[in-house]
């Protein structure tokens, strides 16, 4: 008999530094909405961060800024749990853990760490090939049931779920770990580049005009979508027509996203316009969500102290949680 366990879901970002448009339509603007049913935990996952070299000061920048990014986006630290990862150091424990239960063929399965490490694996850092195990950490350690997932993180939710099985199994603990959910966004769950509409949009893409920045002002947002990449036909009526057309299919897609609409109802509202009038709805719709954002963005990182304070916060919070959970787990695998 499978026992029932508290909806409780978590998500991390990395912090990267540079947030943009695929961050928050792709992950947190879905955070917000969830906070408003679920107990959420969100965590700035500096550990994964450090999986390719950072400079340290940089690295501190950027947990800040991306705190500030949750915060200005809509999170609320008094209903979610907010931290940072390495402040918790149940995440590291629970990952050795793990790695001793994972198996090295799930490892080679892992696709991200093929287009990560590139030619050169060899050359890749340990922590680059197994961090699927960290990850999972993350998700068990407090027990989460469900995990917002992107298309490209999809296969180290599956290693999650793995990974639970075969704890409870070795373990003789049926029901010790959920067996963790996926939550896909059907509106959207990958923004594309404004250049490439086959490529995910990165702050790792070398031109500035690929991306929007949440910080970017009003006429950079407005030159970049006037330049960003369409084709010459004009808006479809319906959503099959937009089958080999990736760079209009993005732009649309975005504007349903950011408007709280639907790729259908958008289609109908812009049927038959060029791109270049679509362009200017799209812009002023990505001011009116994007600048405030970036403003109060501005606004917290001014205040390092209060930032800190959230944080701090958080961790006791997720450190309560966690330090139950591991007592309990290292309890089952024997340790004294």
């Amino acid at each position: 008999m499978k026992k029932n366990f508290k909806e409780v879901v978590f998500s991390g970002v990395q912090p990267t530094g540079n947030l943009h448009l695929g961050n928050y339509l792709g992950a947190m603007k879905n955070f917000v909405e969830l906070q408003k049913k679920m107990e959420c935990i969100y965590c700035v996952v500096d550990l994964h961060a450090i999986t390719v070299f950072q400079e340290p000061q940089e690295l501190n920048k950027n947990i800040l800024e991306t705190t500030a990014g949750f915060l200005a986006c809509g999170l609320d630290f008094k209903k979610s749990i907010i931290f940072n990862q390495s402040s918790v150091s149940g995440h590291a424990e629970l990952a050795w853990i793990f790695n001793c239960v994972s198996r090295v063929g799930w490892m080679n399965r892992m696709t991200q760490f093929k287009e990560k490490a590139g030619s050169n694996k060899e050359n890749a850092s340990v922590g680059l090939y197994v961090y699927p195990n960290l990850m999972a950490a993350d998700i068990l350690l407090y027990k989460a049931t469900h995990v917002p997932v992107g298309d490209d993180q999809k296969q180290h939710l599956e290693l999650a779920r793995d990974i639970a099985q075969k704890f409870n199994n070795d373990f003789r603990n049926e029901n010790f770990f959920p067996i963790p959910e996926p939550l896909i966004q059907k509106k959207i769950s990958r923004v594309m580049s404004l250049r490439d509409g086959k490529k995910k949009m990165s702050k790792s893409e070398e031109s500035d005009y690929s991306r929007i920045n949440l910080g970017d002002s009003e006429d950079e947002i407005k030159k970049k979508i006037k330049k960003a990449k369409t084709d010459s036909l004009p808006i479809p009526e319906k959503s099959e027509d937009l089958k080999n057309r990736p760079e209009a299919l993005n732009l649309l897609t975005i504007y349903s996203s950011i408007t709280d609409s639907t790729l259908e109802k958008t289609l109908k509202e812009m049927n038959g316009k060029d791109f270049s009038k679509f362009k200017e709805n799209l812009s002023d719709a990505l001011i009116s969500t994007i600048c405030p954002i970036g403003k109060k963005i501005q606004d917290l990182r001014k205040d390092k102290s209060y930032l800190l304070k959230i944080l701090k916060e958080g961790s006791n919070r997720a450190r309560e949680v966690s330090e139950h959970n591991l007592n309990k787990i290292k309890e089952i695998v024997g340790f004294i």
